[in-house]
């Protein structure tokens, strides 16, 4: 691995004008770390990292009124601050710990693929030939897509990197060093030391990644994920009824591993809903929070485990103990309020389309039963499919009903026509009947309102009621008969 040209040279001009003026003024410059490694890779790096033979904080200052960026101060002692410009990150930091030169800086970094720096030169690009400075020889674990700390240390003084370092290997389809997982096994007590807004920042890049079950995995199997979520691990080892074949926090990862299939082709799953999907999941979050949907949706197993007398093992109301368990997770690590809200919702309704499915199976579904769904789950119906699929396959144990991924697909088809033809021109049109109506008829508000206007609403979707007539006369007709 090596380069050819100035990666540079893709950014703004301004950059490399500002870069100059601060190397100029006696500064030295150094491009490190994180966008090093994308470009070996031939990657474009979205925002950079830069090393300052100086204070980080005043060149910060200095290129964020050249560029006219946002500044931002990371951190005032250590000489740590951001510039925000064009939707482009440039972070300066001094040199670390004291360090007077960019070798002994990169020695205190935290691995190795990560230790790498290359000069800017007086023009503000790339000096050339872009040699390499690369005291730890990062690029031979690089080019071996190899995960290395250079000491203990390294996690011992920020434990935050026990996460990072399977984030990296996740990066770059890479294994951890033998060593260096030695010493993050000894560590893992320490890993919920960082703030919770950190940890869930780590845990949100790796998320967002191509294959996170894959780096879940290995959290899980390191012994990391139950140490963060100890609601998973309590799933360890519980058996589930025949229609499963793993346990209970097994299955959870499972689940989150056909979500990323799911997600990378929505329309293999559902044929006729592609344009629905492909619209929901261009949503911001909607991707991310569904594999943590996947990842989290039996969470309530555990708590609600009984064995019957007849020795069946039941889990009745899991779904909503576990969204309420997930609340306190989402709060425990500050997520967004709308990643809570809507990984909660379908955690809390994701045995529903089963319900549905059965009574579909038997005797058919009523449009009063799509109005309750449509209902509840709102705009985002499409998740809780999505979330379904996952779901049923993960669970592929002997007794589990045949074809039941395509008949969830042709019962979403179902649900999606009866909410377009029935349930939304109701619920988006104006009333039949208001609460003044109500009140005509001498009741005072309180629930039994919402009672009648729910049934007025249940009974125009099935066609029972089609004008403001025939609702107030079932209006006089359900309260005589009350």
């Amino acid at each position: 691995m090596h380069l050819e040209q100035d990666p540079l040279l893709g950014y703004p001009e301004i950059f490399r004008k500002s870069f100059a003026g601060i190397i100029g003024q006696g500064t030295p410059l150094f491009v490190a770390g994180g966008p090093v490694r994308d470009w070996l890779f031939g990657k474009k790096a979205n925002d950079l990292d830069l090393a300052v033979g100086g204070n980080g904080v005043e060149v910060a200052r200095y290129f964020a009124g050249r560029t006219g960026g946002a500044f931002v101060l990371l951190d005032d002692e250590e000489g740590v601050a951001r510039v925000v410009t064009g939707g482009i990150a440039v972070d300066f930091a001094g040199f670390r710990e004291g360090t007077t030169t960019i070798q002994a800086d990169l020695r205190l970094r935290d691995f190795t693929i990560n230790s790498m720096a290359i000069a800017l030169s007086h023009e503000g690009g790339l000096a050339e030939p872009y040699e390499l400075i690369d005291p730890l020889d990062g690029l031979t674990d690089l080019n071996q897509k190899i995960i290395r700390a250079p000491s203990l240390e390294t996690f011992q003084n920020d434990p935050l990197r026990l996460l990072r370092a399977f984030r990296f290997a996740g990066a770059i389809g890479g294994t951890i060093e033998p060593r260096t997982e030695v010493w993050i096994r000894e560590l893992i007590p320490l890993v919920t030391r960082p703030s919770p807004e950190r940890i869930r920042y780590e845990l949100d890049l790796i998320i967002s990644q191509d294959h996170p079950d894959r780096t879940f995995a290995q959290l899980a199997e390191m012994g990391l994920l139950g140490a963060l979520f100890p609601e998973l691990r309590a799933g360890e080892g519980m058996d589930q009824p025949s229609s499963h074949h793993l346990d209970v926090f097994q299955h959870n990862l499972a689940a989150l591993a056909a979500m990323v299939k799911i997600l990378d082709g929505p329309a293999d799953y559902f044929p006729n809903r592609s344009a629905d999907l492909k619209e929901y999941l261009s949503q911001a979050g909607h991707r991310s929070w569904l594999k943590w949907a996947a990842l989290f949706h039996d969470l309530g197993k555990p708590t609600t485990c009984a064995i019957r007398s007849d020795g069946r093992t039941t889990f009745y109301n899991h779904d909503r103990v576990g969204g309420g368990i997930f609340q306190q997770i989402g709060s425990r690590y500050r997520m967004s309020r709308e990643a809570i809200r809507l990984v909660r919702l379908l955690i809390e309704l994701h045995m529903w389309p089963f319900h549905l499915n059965n009574a579909n199976q038997k005797i058919g579904i009523t449009p009063k039963a799509c109005l309750r769904l449509v209902k509840a789950a709102g705009d985002d119906l499409p998740g809780l499919f999505l979330l379904a699929m996952a779901d049923s396959i993960s669970a592929q144990g002997p007794n589990k009903p045949k074809e039941m991924e395509d008949n969830l697909a042709l019962l979403y088809d179902h649900i999606d026509q009866v909410r377009r033809e029935k349930v939304m021109p109701v619920l988006t049109g104006p009333p039949l009947v208001t609460g003044h109506d109500l009140k005509e008829f001498g009741l005072q508000p309180g629930p039994l309102f919402r009672t009648i206007l729910e049934k007025i609403e249940q009974a125009r979707v099935e066609d029972q009621i089609h004008d403001r007539a025939e609702a107030l006369l079932w209006v006089e007709q359900f309260l005589t008969k009350s």
